[in-house]
């Protein structure tokens, strides 16, 4: 009974007592039984060299500092530190770092298709203008090769002239320079004759689906005269396409093609040079994906051909004048436009069949089918207006009138709505029913951000049957003119480091403001050492002008002018006067040019005008040489007698729609370069000439949107902050602007709340 009770007793605690021995014995078998030498001298790291007999310590833990041997070879069994001097580490010069202009340089992103066309002298103003019109505004880089240059090269067209009409020389400098220029921007390279129609959108979608890594040849594969049975060419007048890959295996060989390679033909010479240098045959297939290509006959009509190579091809060859070039590429849009209408088609149908199984079933599925759902107000605020309008009016106005009449594009919008819901109500019950419009008795729209314009339209309609029989009856439709495709358009490259020359015209009405004016600018600009320039315009009437040395209406502007000068020693502040009895703004304009150089920067401002760095930086970047100028919108504050009735004026005043509004009526300031304000005023010398009325009709803004082809950006600017003042309007300048002013004056008073409130007290005054 008692061995039974110990062995119960042992029992719990044995697995313990195993797991301690079993550790123990383990960890004598890890530890190391001989010595581990550090010696200096040693070649490997990895060899394990054996002590001595008499040098054996017996075991050590892996993780103990081992002995060392001593200059004369004795053992030292303990460690003594040792002291190391400290050298200084010679600091290398820093390298520059370089920090690209775009995301795509420093990422090392290249552009997808460059398209290179062989042209001439005798046909770049013929053929090579027609493949320019048809493809360079579907494709980013197209550039034209010649050998020798005509004497008028077409507008809009990269040409590079390589100096001799040989073929093979051509062809030979033509690959060079896209080596020496693009190889390292574009991952393929389309090369085409002139002679050739390209379908461009079918080209950017084969090079959409080729892998970038491989060394293709693709085009139209030919043999070479003579019959050799190796390697294949791709015959020129289909174009061809080479990957980036095959370009660079070929670069260090181009010199020996030069030299050794005897052709007639140059897309024979490349053929050779490719298949013998970087061992590349030319292919029409490619992973499933095929460069299709159609010869065109003499006379052929592009809209009766019914080959189905022709259909889908891509390159079409030979062409013979540009008129035929623009009826290929006529029939093929055409082929492309129903092809996307029938692709639009089956996605909604596509999207009807899945709603049908939604939660909410075909309510899921919004209107216009595939457009965004309409938007939806979060506040009472935020809830989109609908414009009512009929066929000559419209009940919603810019300048705030009840009722105006309907006109320009508003007109040709309306018209073009009606036309377009005709049509669809015609095509939706012909030929059992055909309607006519009578007249249109409401109609309705708004802009929805997220869709694009909704119209509801109440017609009149005269409906006839099939056996002539009619009936008029009223129908409401509804339509949206969706928003199409964002396009990104290129701008050239600006810099924020330009120095901005600030025109401030100033007339006696302006000497109130002068000092608030100072102050901000002195802030902003004096104190921090901007980049830009101040210019006072001082504008005297000819009675003014006389009494100038008796009384200077401008001496106390001049004399805070000394004044800055000399607590700013850096600083220096021009003047010019100018004698007028109608300060027109083209004039004032036209002495400032003179007195400046051509790629001068100026910023037309008013002494009203807070001026900040933030805006300056704007004025930078939206005005750009040859190519954009920028009339920025100003903050304009309300009346402090309305805005702020029986209130004390904040100090500060915040952006928002009780305190002020953007002031769309005025167009003072600008900001452009002088070379655009020249250009642009040289082409309305004529009109000059014939009227001189016209410099005092028009303003800036109007000359350049008559006169000049850039691009007018006009935004609103919350840095351009304007306190509240009262214009005067000049009645000698032209009518337009003269109501522009009268206009910016009531609007500037208040809002509508206020200024309903102030009449209501008013009322409640007289009735009392």
């Amino acid at each position: 009974m008692r061995f039974p009770m110990l062995i119960s007793l042992i029992r719990p605690i044995g697995p313990v007592v195993i797991g301690i021995s079993l550790g123990f014995t383990l960890s004598l078998l890890s530890v190391t039984w001989v010595e581990e030498p550090c010696d200096a001298d040693s070649k490997s790291g990895d060899e394990v060299v054996l002590a001595q007999e008499g040098n054996l310590k017996g075991a050590r833990r892996p993780n103990s500092i081992s002995t060392v041997n001593g200059e004369n070879g004795d053992i030292e069994e303990d460690f003594e530190p040792r002291i190391v001097p400290y050298k200084p580490v010679k600091q290398s010069q820093p390298k520059k770092v370089f920090r690209a202009k775009y995301i795509s340089t420093e990422l090392g992103i290249r552009e997808r298709l460059f398209v290179g066309v062989m042209t001439s002298k005798n046909t770049i103003n013929t053929l090579g203008v027609a493949v320019n019109r048809t493809i360079s505004h579907h494709l980013e880089s197209v550039v034209f090769f010649t050998g020798m240059r005509n004497r008028k090269i077409p507008h809009g067209m990269f040409v590079v002239t390589h100096g001799d009409e040989r073929l093979i020389w051509n062809m030979f400098q033509t690959v060079k320079y896209v080596l020496e220029h693009y190889v390292a921007e574009y991952d393929w390279f389309y090369f085409v004759q002139d002679d050739t129609y390209t379908e461009a959108d079918r080209l950017k979608a084969l090079v959409g689906h080729l892998s970038i890594d491989r060394s293709l040849y693709m085009g139209s594969p030919e043999e070479f005269i003579g019959g050799e049975p190796e390697g294949r060419y791709c015959y020129g007048g289909f174009g061809y396409l080479l990957s980036r890959t095959l370009l660079l295996r070929l670069k260090p060989f181009l010199e020996n093609c030069r030299n050794d390679i005897l052709s007639a033909r140059p897309d024979e010479w490349l053929g050779r040079c490719i298949i013998d240098y970087a061992n590349t045959n030319c292919v029409d297939e490619h992973e499933g994906l095929q460069y299709y290509h159609f010869e065109m006959g003499k006379n052929s009509d592009p809209s009766k051909e019914e080959n189905v190579n022709f259909k889908n091809a891509l390159a079409v060859h030979p062409v013979s004048d540009p008129e035929q070039m623009y009826r290929l590429h006529k029939h093929f849009t055409e082929i492309e436009l129903q092809r996307t209408y029938s692709e639009i088609e089956k996605l909604q149908a596509e999207i009807k069949n899945i709603s049908e199984v939604a939660f909410d079933g075909n309510r899921s599925a919004q209107w216009p089918i595939g457009i965004n759902p309409p938007f939806e107000p979060k506040t009472r605020f935020e809830v989109l207006r609908w414009e009512y309008f009929t066929e000559d009016q419209v009940y919603s106005c810019t300048d705030g009138s009840p009722k105006c009449e309907l006109h320009g594009i508003d007109k040709a919008d309306v018209t073009d709505v009606i036309e377009t819901a005709m049509g669809e109500l015609n095509k939706k019950y012909k030929p059992i029913l055909h309607l006519k419009k009578q007249q249109l008795i409401n109609g309705y729209r708004r802009f929805d951000p997220t869709r694009g314009m909704e119209y509801t339209l109440d017609l009149q309609l005269e409906v006839v049957n099939q056996k002539g029989r009619s009936r008029s009856i009223t129908k409401r439709v509804h339509l949206v003119r969706p928003l199409s495709q964002i396009e990104i358009i290129p701008m050239p490259y600006v810099t924020e480091a330009t120095r901005v020359h600030i025109i401030l015209p100033m007339t006696v009405h302006d000497r109130s403001d002068i000092n608030q004016f100072f102050q901000v600018y002195a802030d902003n600009f004096f104190e921090t050492s901007e980049n830009a320039v101040l210019t006072f315009l001082f504008i005297y009437d000819p009675f003014e002008a006389q009494q100038v040395n008796q009384n200077d209406i401008f001496g106390d502007v001049k004399a805070k002018i000394n004044a800055y000068e000399r607590k700013y020693p850096t600083v220096k502040i021009p003047w010019i006067s100018v004698k007028t009895e109608a300060p027109s703004q083209i004039k004032i304009m036209d002495i400032i040019s003179k007195k400046h150089p051509v790629d001068t920067l100026f910023f037309v401002a008013s002494v009203s005008t807070n001026v900040n760095s933030e805006f300056l930086n704007r004025c930078r970047m939206n005005s750009i040489n040859s190519w954009q100028v920028f009339f920025p919108i100003h903050f304009q504050d309300y009346s402090p007698d309305i805005a702020y009735h029986n209130q004390q004026p904040p100090v500060n005043i915040d952006l928002v729609k009780d305190s002020g509004h953007f002031d769309r009526s005025v167009f003072d300031e600008a900001c452009f370069y002088n070379a655009d304000y020249m250009a642009t005023r040289t082409r309305m010398a004529s009109d000059v000439q014939e009227n001189e009325e016209i410099l005092e009709t028009l303003d800036v803004y109007d000359m350049f949107i008559k006169y000049s082809s850039l691009h007018v950006f006009r935004a609103v600017e919350p840095a351009l902050h304007q306190k509240y003042r009262y214009q005067a309007c000049n009645p000698r300048l032209s009518e337009e602007i003269y109501h522009r002013c009268v206009q910016s004056n009531l609007e500037s008073l208040g809002s509508r709340s206020q200024l309903a409130m102030l009449l209501f007290e008013q009322e409640q005054g007289n009735s009392t």
